[in-house]
């Protein structure tokens, strides 16, 4: 009987009721939504890189550098001799070492110069390998290998060629169109900023930059494409390289080594140290939006106890006629319980609905223009626990109309003037 009359109560009140509902429905859509961004960001860190030990680059901070070859975000400060390459390749206790260039992008995606080594030992996830979703790696000098995110976004296929712009830059302004490169291979998804990179071979890099200096091409010294195969293309720079060790037992000391290294001034960090780092810096920034989000949520529920109790006076004749027809009062104030709790469930249950719909909608653009991949339909334990905790302190905030409305006494409510 009570909850046929809570629902009657909220029908009749449908429109304050209904304004409630969608407050506490937007709170706990941003709440979880901050919960899914955060959890999703930190998975895609976290899975980036696998099955690397050492990071080596020209000497910067250990975040900077980490930044800028594993996550694409940023620039180096500075690139290391190729010649110091091979040596930390040749070092015994080396199992591989992969060099990457940095530099150029293609329409807004980072251009990527590497070896073949780069398909065979780079590892995401749980050292999870670099698999085709059609086509192979790279074996001519001009041709290309495409993450997946770069052929969904541009519409990419076998075949295509591409130029590929000098710099960074979201558009391509100084473009090497005098040596197009050939698409011979798409990555599958990885959700990995592989995603969203191009990759050429380190002697493509050279032979694009052949005839350019200082980011322009030399003015009555431009080399063709098919000139440029002539010649020497032996990279003379790298911005960094991926170690893979044969025992993790010596990280420390080849890393110790590195970092004493004379020839050059270097860097050497190990991934999972530095991005305990970062998340260390941006810790601060979580909590802040996780801060909002809950302070959101708390003002949704307020406003629902506002409109249960300012509607008080309005229903105290209401509450006098279900006293006489013999409701006691403990009744009358779990009516209100109850309507406090249908509030927040359903205004929960359309939160997660608007959450979950919006993830769908856009997850493509998190990817494309952040690199963070949403999984929309996969909440965890913690957000089904978020959803819970608001339910429950919405019916615990039904408790302030119910006790007010228990206090009130049957002489009160009949003796109300009209």
């Amino acid at each position: 009987m009570l909850l046929k009359i809570a629902r009657s109560s909220l029908y009749n009140r449908r429109v304050s009721a209904l304004l409630t509902l969608l407050t506490i429905a937007i709170s706990v859509a941003l709440l979880l939504a901050v919960e899914r961004v955060r959890v999703e960001t930190r998975n895609s860190f976290s899975n980036t890189i696998a099955g690397i030990d050492l990071i080596v680059g020209a000497r910067t901070g250990p975040v900077q550098l980490l930044l800028y070859s594993v996550f694409r975000i940023g620039d180096a400060t500075n690139n290391i001799r190729y010649a110091t390459y091979e040596e930390i390749a040749k070092h015994p206790q080396v199992a591989f070492a992969i060099p990457i260039s940095l530099g150029d992008s293609h329409r807004g995606f980072r251009v990527i110069g590497t070896t073949a080594d780069y398909f065979e030992h780079f590892r995401f996830g749980d050292k999870r390998t670099l698999e085709f979703a059609a086509g192979e790696p790279f074996a001519d000098l001009y041709d290309a290998v495409v993450g997946a995110e770069v052929a969904r976004a541009l519409g990419y296929t076998l075949g295509q060629q591409i130029v590929v712009a000098h710099g960074t830059g979201r558009v391509d302004i100084t473009r090497h169109d005098d040596k197009p490169f050939r698409i011979v291979g798409i990555l599958a998804r990885t959700g990995t900023p592989v995603d969203r990179s191009v990759h050429v071979s380190l002697q493509a890099i050279e032979a694009i930059h052949i005839d350019w200096q200082s980011g322009a091409r030399l003015p009555g010294r431009a080399v063709d494409a098919e000139t440029a195969r002539t010649m020497d293309l032996q990279p003379k720079a790298v911005t960094a390289v991926f170690v893979g060790l044969k025992s993790r037992v010596a990280a420390f000391s080849i890393q110790r080594q590195i970092n004493e290294f004379r020839g050059e001034p270097l860097l050497a960090i190990m991934p999972g140290i530095t991005l305990a780092q970062l998340w260390s810096l941006i810790g601060v920034a979580e909590n802040a939006l996780r801060l909002v989000a809950a302070c959101v949520v708390v003002a949704g529920i307020l406003g629902m106890i506002t409109a249960l109790v300012t509607t008080l006076n309005e229903r105290r004749r209401e509450m006098a006629i279900l006293r006489s027809l013999g409701a006691r009062p403990w009744q009358i104030g779990v009516l209100l319980v109850i309507e406090a709790a249908v509030l927040t469930a359903l205004g929960a249950a359309v939160g997660v609905i608007v959450l979950l719909l919006g993830m769908v909608a856009l997850a493509p653009w998190l990817a494309s223009a952040y690199g963070i991949f949403i999984q929309p339909f996969a909440m965890g334990v913690p957000e089904l626990m978020l959803v819970g905790a608001v339910v429950v302190f919405g019916i615990l905030a039904g408790l302030v109309p119910a006790l007010m409305a228990y206090s009130r006494s049957l002489s009160d409510g009949l003796s109300i003037r009209v």
